[in-house]
């Protein structure tokens, strides 16, 4: 079953997003995605909350995740967005497909 890596953060400054958004699309999102073999990426800003951003790489079962997200992969993803983001929080969630329904 196809399962997901989701990565929410918090960008409680609103006058960052614009810069923050673009980082994401631009540098973060391609590099991650690459590097942990994900099958497909897609990047979300909150309707509700305007600070909430999430990221979700899609794999093709949890073995391929687990390979895509090992220790060196993380390690190297995480100082970066530490290094251009410090203040932003996040949290990481694994989720495996559980149905599908529709086209």
């Amino acid at each position: 079953m196809p399962t997901f890596f989701v990565v929410r953060a918090t960008i409680p400054d609103l006058a960052q997003r614009a810069a923050f958004d673009k980082w994401y699309a631009e540098e973060h999102l391609p590099d991650a995605a690459q590097s942990f073999g994900a099958q497909k990426a897609w990047r979300f800003w909150s309707e509700t909350d305007p600070a909430v951003h999430q990221a979700t790489y899609q794999f093709a079962d949890r073995a391929a995740l687990d390979h895509g997200t090992r220790p060196e992969n993380m390690k190297r993803l995480v100082a970066d967005f530490d290094k251009a983001w410090p203040h932003i929080k996040r949290s990481r969630d694994i989720m495996t497909l559980a149905q599908e329904w529709g086209a």
